[in-house]
């Protein structure tokens, strides 16, 4: 099997930024996972879809077309429409966390999922990767750091992008995604003991991108 790296981990550790690092060290592609979710979210958003109804979302799952262009910015496709940017914002991130706790959802994506890790390997992020996705890879990699440092984290990105948005409302709505993502019946965020844990709190990016290539090299 071609090389999987999974990096797991709740929102706002650093996943996407060290994933992209780590994909560009090893010379394999980086698979955003938790922006197919989001572009199913926006999709649902516009059809006027309750994130929550699974009935309704089921649907909508099968009769939409999400393709996934790998790179080092990747792209994501929502039937046709680079919607990469439109995807990022705080709402379509707790839109995502409902949408990815819908068991027929995600039967969809993790197959898109694992065809494209399969065809030529990657370095995949996520909150289930090496636990559901690809549980067989020895090279599993999962992220932590405080909510505060989280929020912080977010905090500035959006500030950089022009965007308005309080600290404190990211703080409740970063712990708020927490609760809801490890509590979920179907891929609840975990990890076992063959994964690596990684506190981000007090690491830059790239001491974590270091320590994830020198173990999965």
């Amino acid at each position: 099997m071609a090389k999987i790296i999974a990096i797991d981990g709740p929102s706002g550790v650093g996943k996407t930024t060290t994933s992209r690092a780590v994909a560009r060290e090893l010379g394999i592609p980086h698979i955003d996972t938790g922006a197919m979710y989001r572009a199913l979210a926006l999709a649902a958003t516009r059809e006027g879809i309750d994130t929550r109804d699974e009935a309704k979302l089921e649907d909508l799952a099968s009769r939409t077309r999400i393709d996934f262009i790998p790179g080092e910015r990747a792209r994501v496709l929502l039937n046709g429409e680079d919607v990469t940017s439109m995807i990022r914002s705080p709402e379509m991130s707790m839109a995502a966390s409902n949408v990815s706790a819908v068991p027929a959802v995600r039967r969809v994506l993790v197959r898109l999922q694992q065809d494209l890790g399969r065809r030529s390997g990657g370095v995949l992020e996520g909150r289930d990767i090496g636990t559901k996705v690809f549980p067989e890879t020895p090279y599993k990699f999962f992220l932590t750091a405080r909510p505060e440092v989280r929020a912080r984290r977010r905090h500035a990105e959006l500030l950089a992008k022009g965007e308005g948005a309080s600290y404190e409302t990211i703080l409740v709505g970063t712990i708020a995604r927490d609760e809801q993502d490890s509590t979920r019946a179907d891929s609840p965020l975990s990890f076992d003991d063959s994964y690596t844990v990684i506190d981000t709190s007090d690491l830059t990016i790239e001491e974590v991108v270091e320590r994830i290539v020198s173990l999965s090299s």
